[in-house]
């Protein structure tokens, strides 16, 4: 077999692709539970290395070291990447997917970093690639309420927005006024209006870095109204969400199967929880 023969045979190696998809893409079997249990091993190490070489005067002569283990691990990462779109069914709908994009950014850093010496600590992304041990540990159910928790930001982004302008108005005439107020005192440092909008940010959302501080009593009495509002608008947008996530669990509380009529079906179900039945999609966005 020539060397074309043996590589059109490689990419098209059906048995070899079904073989490494059971263990890359899978955990129920031993060996693909061990793959993924060495693969999240080797992403908390190199997160780990990360973090311990970016301390100024750890350990210098240990630098060469941690550069190898990087090194190591991103050759490793690169080739489970690659080893993924050779045995995925659809190898650009994985690519493309939220995790293909994540295991594309987890290898990327070392390599930009010839480019921009910086672009190393963005090795921390790998951490995302933690998610996997939901499907190692069968915690699927964190999962869905994750995706209810999306779903409901999502829906509620329209109201949000509206509700975030509302606060930048606010915010503007805020500090517009409070420039108004502590402008003409000597050496206020209130003395713009940009740096009296800041101020009235970091007050408003109960930081208080106190770098910007009013001086005279109208000052401070619109400066306790400020927090008092803060205090009020910071809840809006989590009653907001909490008012979405409600009403998707509602969808599945009446969801009604079509075989035997029973109701209350577990978040995310796609089969009655009674009979079996295939529960139809067209209910849920309609109930």
């Amino acid at each position: 077999m020539g060397p074309i023969e043996a590589v059109k045979h490689f990419f098209h190696n059906k048995p070899l692709k079904k073989k490494l998809y059971s263990i890359i893409f899978e955990s129920e079997t031993k060996a693909g539970k061990a793959f993924d249990i060495i693969l999240i091993v080797c992403i908390v190490l190199s997160i780990a290395l990360a973090i311990i070489e970016s301390i100024e005067g750890l350990w210098p002569e240990h630098t060469r070291l941690f550069i190898l283990f990087e090194f190591i691990f991103t050759a490793f990462f690169t080739f489970e990447y690659l080893t993924r779109i050779y045995c995925s069914p659809k190898p650009l709908k994985y690519i493309l997917s939220f995790f293909g994009v994540v295991d594309l950014l987890a290898t990327l850093p070392l390599y930009l970093v010839f480019f921009l010496p910086s672009m190393r600590y963005l090795l921390v992304i790998r951490a995302f690639r933690i998610i996997r041990v939901f499907r190692i540990f069968k915690l699927f159910n964190f999962w869905i309420e994750g995706e209810l928790l999306l779903t409901s930001i999502q829906k509620s982004s329209k109201k949000i927005a509206v509700f975030f302008v509302f606060v930048v108005i606010i915010v503007i005439s805020i500090g517009t006024l409070m420039f108004m107020i502590e402008g003409t005192q000597e050496e206020s440092q209130f003395n713009n209006i940009p740096n009296s909008i800041y101020w009235a940010c970091v007050t408003m959302t109960t930081v208080g870095y106190g770098d910007i501080t009013p001086a005279t009593a109208m000052g401070k009495f619109l400066s306790a109204c400020v927090m008092l509002i803060g205090y009020t608008i910071i809840a809006v947008p989590t009653g907001i969400v909490s008012v979405s996530m409600m009403k998707e669990q509602k969808k599945f509380d009446n969801l009604k199967c079509p075989n035997c009529g029973q109701k209350g079906h577990e978040l995310g179900a796609k089969y009655c929880n009674h009979c079996g039945k295939k529960l139809n999609d067209s209910q849920q966005t309609t109930s």
